[in-house]
């Protein structure tokens, strides 16, 4: 089975730094465009904890 990334519609061709990201085997896979063979495996219940937490500025001290 191929697996289909999706990257953000506010990335572009030109940048060539996005996070890409997919579904496979029930995991969410993230990787990052410039290098596509490093890939990063967790659950959705994992992923959207880490969502929720980066949109209430739990990490805004690291930017």
């Amino acid at each position: 089975m191929e697996i289909e990334w999706r990257k953000s519609s506010k990335s572009t061709e030109t940048e060539g730094n996005c996070l890409e990201v997919a579904t496979y085997g029930g995991e969410i896979l993230i990787r990052e465009s410039d290098y596509p063979d490093v890939i990063i495996r967790t659950t959705s219940a994992k992923l959207r904890a880490f969502i929720d937490g980066a949109a209430e500025g739990e990490f805004d001290d690291l930017l």
